[in-house]
């Protein structure tokens, strides 16, 4: 699939968290602190549906605001899921992808989106520092 051409469609969202981190790399970060992002999700495929679409913008968007309802305005540091692990953004965005590809393998995104072939998360922290994770389905 490298280098072929893929349809793609991107769908977003914004969640606000608290975390904070271990390790001496990330200096004052290491206290708890807040975040917003910007989250992008974007679905690859090379073909396009029955419809000629790559999936329904309407359920992308509905999916991909029920994974970030799951993370948004917590504690991430409380949060059983995330004991022990620092949530970085590039760490958040694999968390929002993996979330994304089980919902499109359980049929949430509608039976078309199983010929999606890639899901790539982006998460801005600011307008100059972003981070994204791509998986294939």
């Amino acid at each position: 699939m490298e280098g072929r051409p893929l349809f793609s469609i991107t769908v977003r969202d914004h969640i606000m968290i608290a975390h904070s981190f271990r390790g001496e790399v990330f200096g004052p970060a290491q206290r708890l602190h807040g975040a917003t992002f910007l989250v992008d999700a974007t679905f690859r495929r090379e073909q396009l549906d029955d419809d000629n679409i790559v999936v329904d913008i309407g359920l992308a968007t509905q999916e991909l605001g029920a994974v970030v309802g799951e993370l948004n305005y917590r504690n991430l540091d409380n949060e059983p899921d995330f004991a022990g692990v620092n949530t970085s953004t590039e760490y958040l965005a694999k968390v929002i992808a993996d979330r994304l590809a089980e919902r499109v393998h359980k049929g949430a995104l509608g039976e078309g989106a199983k010929g999606i072939a890639k899901i790539a998360v982006t998460l801005h922290e600011s307008h100059i520092a972003w981070a994204s994770y791509e998986r294939a389905l």
